[in-house]
């Protein structure tokens, strides 16, 4: 009986072994995945805080251009209406 119980502790004591060093092999590949994602994320949130800054210089400085183009627009209009005016003034004398 004795011979048969050494032949089952060997891969017994083979298998917890095998189990121990699985487990701190997961455990470290944890860990690693972990620190990882931690960086990502934190990389990732000063990246985004730094094209909020970036986006938000873009939208100030496209209000003013489109604020100075809507200017140019309504004194262009302005002209024209002067303009408009002053030749039916001209065309009512030729014609009257």
């Amino acid at each position: 009986m004795s011979n048969k119980k050494s032949i089952l502790d060997a891969p017994k004591k083979m298998v917890f072994k095998a189990l121990k060093k699985t487990k701190k092999v997961v455990i470290t590949a944890n860990g690693y995945a972990l620190h990882t994602t931690e960086d990502i994320v934190t990389e990732g949130i000063v990246v985004a805080e730094q094209w909020q800054t970036v986006g938000n210089k873009a939208l100030k400085g496209g209000l003013s251009l489109a604020a100075t183009q809507q200017d140019i627009v309504f004194d262009a209009l302005t002209g024209m209406k002067k303009h408009i005016i002053l030749s039916k003034k001209r065309f009512t004398k030729l014609i009257a």
